[in-house]
């Protein structure tokens, strides 16, 4: 059993705590915090647990938000402005697999018996400092075993999300499932297409966040049907797809929101990397991912299978890509994907040589050498249509008028200043543009004295 420290949450839980105590009314604190406390993981997330019903909890504080009064839950705001979710003891009448129908007047043992997995079903009251573990789940956090409470199957069948949860903190933890909880999630499997897409999301988004090693929980996706249910683009996503989303690092708290996220969708693009962008896209359209995510991880996908069999070959010879290379690959990735992109193929490369299935992979030497050179090019040269020494306005002002031949025109130059950099003036643009306007349009040469 931990410290006092780890077992003691913040004051403001326990003033709500011993405010409802001191009224009469049963009162724990209850779920993830009290595991990871027992664990030694900071958590600041302290639920409640009180047999006063949500009415009487709403009239009890002054700040309070109605989170889910259908299910119980009354939101306590502190005078810090942080809310604290307070939940009557409850027990279900009717369930679907996806949604339940709760009865408030339980018992605590009732309540606590409804909960999903033992680790997950240990209070705490924070006013005599005890501990109520009726199912044993300290054991199984010693054991580091994640079992259902009560007969497996029947957790399932009430709530099938909560075979991704186990799944989930077996891989968070390092903790192996229990035999026979593992058999029902395997036979939940099927039965997973139920859950809506934003709660598969959420829990996918959750297991790539929280698990050092993600791809240990997505085998066992894939060996309970999740994927072939949930998600069937990944039903038989290689070990070596698996491997390259654990040499992300994981998503820490302490880092800026931008770059939390940047870490995330890394781990998620990568884990979709195996198949076509547009399997992809279809994919997280369906997952209810937003607009941005999406095409973060559809243009990232779509630029790994354009260039990855060239910059393997390139990276694996005896001699680095040239410079006019290394621009026209920065033109096709752009600038501001290039450190994303890199980072995507420095994780599937990498996997690769560990698990030796490659046959031209690039050692790590010459991916991080031609990462610097990639990325001093996408910031230093030309690469984009707005690096050109000509616009749109030029263009015109040339006599090439707005139309079909237009962006073609501004394509063509672009290309030719990639794989030239000197070719960049302005004066020479506008004679090639010109050049490759007559060329392709039904006009013929431009007339003597031709504007250019």
């Amino acid at each position: 059993m931990p410290g006092d420290s780890a077992l003691r949450p913040p004051e403001t839980v326990i003033d709500i705590v011993r405010k409802l105590r001191n009224a009469g009314f049963e009162t724990w604190c209850v779920g993830g915090a009290v595991r990871d406390a027992i664990l030694g993981i900071p958590n600041q997330d302290w639920d409640i647990a009180t047999a006063a019903a949500p009415a009487v909890v709403q009239k009890m504080f002054r700040k309070v938000i109605p989170l889910g009064i259908e299910f119980g839950t009354v939101g306590v705001k502190d005078q810090h402005g942080v809310v604290h979710e307070v939940t009557t003891f409850r027990r279900d009448v009717r369930h679907d697999g996806r949604h339940a129908t709760v009865e408030f007047g339980a018992s605590f043992v009732e309540d606590l018996k409804r909960r999903d997995f033992t680790i997950n079903a240990i209070a705490y009251d924070p006013i005599d400092e005890k501990l109520f573990d009726p199912f044993d789940g300290q054991v199984d956090l010693k054991a580091g075993v994640v079992r259902a409470v009560g007969t497996p199957i029947d957790r399932f069948v009430e709530d099938r999300l909560r075979v991704l949860r186990g799944i989930r903190f077996a891989a968070r933890f390092g903790f192996r499932i229990e035999p026979v909880t593992w058999e029902a999630m395997v036979a939940s499997g099927p039965h997973l297409g139920r859950l809506s897409a934003e709660r598969i999301k959420q829990e996918l988004d959750k297991t790539l966040e929280q698990a050092r090693k993600p791809s240990e929980a997505f085998v066992l996706w894939q060996q309970c049907g999740a994927f072939a249910s949930l998600i069937p683009a990944l039903a038989n996503v290689n070990d070596s797809v698996l491997g390259a989303i654990d040499v992300h690092p994981r998503p820490s708290t302490v880092m800026s929101a931008p770059r939390y996220m940047v870490r995330r969708q890394l781990r998620l693009a990568t884990l979709f990397s195996g198949r076509p962008a547009s399997e992809a896209v279809s994919s997280l359209k369906k997952l209810r991912a937003s607009k941005a995510e999406t095409a973060y991880v559809g243009a990232l996908i779509e630029r790994w299978h354009k260039l990855e069999a060239e910059m393997a070959r390139a990276l694996s010879a005896d001699f680095l890509p040239t410079d006019a290379v290394l621009r026209r690959w920065a033109a096709d990735i752009e600038r501001l994907r290039v450190r994303d992109f890199m980072r995507l193929a420095w994780a599937r490369w990498a996997s690769e040589r560990a698990l030796g299935t490659g046959t031209r992979t690039p050692t790590a030497r010459a991916v991080h050498d031609v990462y610097r050179r990639l990325l001093h090019i996408a910031w230093n040269d030309a690469i984009e249509i707005a690096d050109l020494a000509i616009d749109g306005d030029d263009l015109q002002a040339a006599g090439i008028p707005a139309g079909p031949f237009f962006g073609r025109v501004l394509l063509a130059i672009l290309g030719i200043v990639v794989e030239n950099p000197l070719a960049n003036s302005r004066d020479f643009l506008l004679l090639e543009a010109r050049r490759l306007y007559d060329a392709w349009s039904d006009r013929g040469p431009a007339a003597p004295g031709t504007k250019l």
